[in-house]
């Protein structure tokens, strides 16, 4: 190990050495938990970093990533230094923070995290998650960006990221996910997500169900936000799609004559309401005084990457990496499945943390595949296979519990053969391990 490997270790032990809601068993008692006064103490403490540069804010249950991840790169391709934050990351903890897509340095993470130690003991009871957002927007301060793209961690108004009074923010598709957390119906987990709507400031909301929209609708209106909709204020029809990308059409209500095309290379319907939700926040940036071409939007969204969403790592026999992790985002997956590769056999690696609705994701998958090879990564929460054996018994298919994980791949290749396809899914945990696990498979 280097010198500056063993350092940014340390700067990681240190920083997980902190409360890390993402590895605890007790979800139950979250909610008492989160407040944005530890985060606002400590950036007041290291000088506001976060108010040196506008930000877009992404929430949603399903697709911020993605969106915040189309939002940056056409940016980026109009002129902007980008700031980008997302989480959890899928390989490298790098992953979280980047500007213009490259990642944090090591040594920056090691810098940053010595910076904040001194001012970091003075506040009680902070978490990983807020140790990691404030190295982001510090970061993001010291590489001097023009702007930044922050995508929300967990819920929305009492996470870490929204101390940000929002250039615009953004609400992706809302469904069921952190109920312990979040709230048992749609409304009370829109009415969490919506807490990233600032008084005044502009908020744009992908498709939603009446029952979230209805929520949006009224926080828009209590706060003075102008709201923007898609699907109302911005229309997406889909185009062509291959394994190589996806084409669609998107049109403005106060542009009806000007209609864009795109091409994106991530799959799926939901990757169409994705960028049209994008294209929306884009609209509304430039309105806010930004000049992004629609040469750059153009641009930007051909050339997006974002790794273990419907991933395709090999067309023939197809091995398909993704990261569903609620029954509604399984079934936007099974309909992709079916769109890009119907009738085929289906053999799927499966594991979850055992807080995930795991019955619902089941109910989605299970009728469309053929065997099941039930793992587990190594994580805290992750649910014994054997139990997820059991809890398939009703479906009537094959199913084998098999450790490690890479073991799990290669007996499913085995099982998928010439003419069938590897499905990978079930959380982000088990889709990076694969990843990896495919990486060394590949190599040798």
């Amino acid at each position: 190990m280097t010198e500056t490997d063993a350092a940014y270790q340390q700067a990681l032990d240190y920083l997980y050495s902190f409360v890390d809601y993402s590895l605890t068993r007790n979800l139950r008692n979250l909610p008492e938990k989160f407040n944005l006064d530890r985060m606002r103490a400590l950036m007041q403490r290291l000088g506001n970093p976060y108010q040196k540069y506008p930000v877009i804010h992404v929430a949603g249950t399903k697709g911020k990533g993605s969106t915040a991840a189309m939002i940056a790169n056409a940016l980026q391709a109009a002129g902007y230094r980008v700031g980008f934050y997302s989480s959890p990351h899928l390989i490298e903890f790098t992953e979280r923070i980047q500007v213009n897509r490259q990642e944090i340095s090591k040594d920056a993470v090691v810098d940053i995290a010595a910076q904040m130690k001194p001012y970091v003991a003075e506040i009680p009871q902070l978490t990983t998650f807020e140790l990691t957002t404030a190295m982001g927007f510090i970061y993001f301060a010291q590489q001097k960006v023009d702007i930044a793209v922050v995508e929300v961690g967990l819920g929305g108004r009492l996470d870490a990221t929204n101390i940000v009074t929002p250039l615009v923010s953004v609400i992706t598709s809302i469904s069921y996910d952190h109920m312990a957390v979040l709230g048992n119906t749609l409304a009370a987990i829109a009415g969490e997500k919506g807490g990233i709507i600032k008084p005044g400031r502009p908020v744009v909301i992908a498709l939603q169900s009446e029952e979230a929209r209805q929520v949006f609708f009224d926080l828009s209106i209590q706060r003075n936000a102008p709201l923007v909709e898609v699907g109302k204020d911005v229309t997406f029809t889909a185009g062509n799609h291959s394994l190589d990308g996806q084409s669609l059409r998107v049109t403005a209500s106060d542009r009806p004559d000007h209609p864009l095309e795109l091409n994106i290379p991530l799959l799926g319907q939901h990757q169409v309401e994705n960028a049209a939700t994008a294209y929306a926040a884009l609209l509304v940036a430039r309105k806010e005084g930004l000049n992004i071409p629609d040469d750059a939007i153009q641009r930007g969204f051909a050339s997006v990457k974002w790794m273990g969403r419907f991933e395709i790592l090999q067309k023939e026999p197809p091995v398909v990496l993704d990261s569903a992790h609620n029954q509604d985002s399984a079934r936007r997956l099974v309909e992709t499945l079916k769109t890009y590769f119907p009738g085929r056999r289906m053999v799927m690696v499966f594991g979850a943390s055992e807080d995930k609705d795991i019955s619902g994701m089941f109910t989605e998958l299970m009728p469309v595949m053929d065997t099941l090879i039930a793992t587990q990564s190594v994580h805290p929460r992750a649910l014994d296979a054997g139990k997820l054996v059991e809890m398939a018994k009703p479906y009537g298919k094959a199913a084998y519990a098999i450790l490690p994980l890479e073991e799990a791949v290669r007996i499913a290749l085995e099982k998928a053969g010439s003419d069938g396809l590897v499905l990978v899914t079930g959380s982000l945990f088990v889709v990076a391990a694969a990843r990896l696990t495919w990486q060394s498979i590949t190599s040798k």
